[in-house]
């Protein structure tokens, strides 16, 4: 099917980064969140990214505005009933995603794909709140983290996705420029099944007093040629983000590797959630990083 108009729902961190990334390659996209304010706050975060982007000479100032004019901030679920490809971007929680789910199955047209932004969450288990004749329309494109930025996308296949939905999607992937890799329906994926004991076994290092959050990070980065620590990279994603993956992975996988560390959820109980909050493992904002 032709995918020209994109609704986002979920203007976050996520969401507003999904959105530019369609309105860029030219689709129109419809940027949603239950309170208009928090819709049109992502669509300024957008303006205020192209604008870099202009600033540093990478974008001319007309393929910026072109960009902003595809994007419709909305707090009204029903603008759905126009869309060729719903993406949900809202928070990493079964309940919440599946409220949302039932809602825009009711309201979008029968042909509309649903894919879903998740990064742990089944996607058969998300699937089971629309009408059985959605199921086959249903998939995971789970993209990462600054996703203007980032090149990958995760697409997964629930137990009735269609050859056709994983074809559009990965021709909308292509598109984006965006490279796909196929994960299995498993807690996790791929890359949070590899990432996340690895953020954890580092934020056991650090409660265990085996180094400071600086030197455990410095070791990676310098140690393992690592861009970012694995504690700065945590609290980049957003500690209640890494609490939740972590949580999917502990319930749906053995092993005391996926079991969340204590600080972690002491940090996530306390407020604490890393860069968003101005305070995680690390403090923000931070002083410039020691040169290798």
């Amino acid at each position: 099917m032709t995918i020209q108009l994109v609704f986002v729902a979920g203007a976050g961190l996520m969401g507003h980064g999904i959105a530019q990334v369609h309105a860029a390659t030219g689709l129109d996209v419809v940027l949603y969140e239950p309170d208009m304010a928090r819709a049109q706050g992502g669509r300024d975060r957008i303006a205020a990214n192209l604008e870099r982007a202009v600033a540093k000479g990478r974008l001319e100032a007309a393929e910026r505005e072109a960009t902003l004019i595809r994007i419709s901030p909305t707090d009204d679920l029903a603008a759905v009933r126009d869309a060729d490809l719903v993406i949900e971007a809202v928070f990493e929680d079964v309940d919440v995603k599946s409220t949302l789910w039932r809602e825009l199955d009711r309201l979008a047209p029968s042909a509309t794909i649903f894919a879903s932004n998740t990064s742990s969450i089944s996607i058969g288990r998300l699937a089971e709140v629309v009408s059985p004749a959605r199921r086959k329309r249903f998939v995971g494109m789970h993209f990462f983290s600054p996703v203007p930025v980032m090149p990958l996308v995760e697409l997964i296949r629930g137990p009735q996705t269609a050859d056709a939905t994983e074809t559009a999607i990965r021709g909308l992937a292509e598109r984006l420029g965006k490279q796909v890799i196929v994960s299995a329906d498993r807690p996790g994926f791929i890359v949070n099944r590899i990432l996340m004991p690895f953020l954890a076994e580092a934020m056991r290092a650090c409660e265990a007093g085996l180094g400071t959050a600086d030197d455990i990070d410095t070791g990676a980065r310098i140690g393992l040629n690592h861009p970012m620590g694995p504690l700065e990279l945590a609290d980049f994603i957003g500690l209640d983000v890494c609490l939740g993956v972590m949580r999917v992975l502990d319930e749906g996988l053995e092993g005391e590797q996926f079991r969340p560390p204590q600080v972690l959820v002491a940090l996530v109980e306390a407020g604490h959630l890393g860069q968003k909050t101005g305070h995680g493992f690390h403090t923000y904002p931070r002083p410039e990083r020691p040169t290798r």
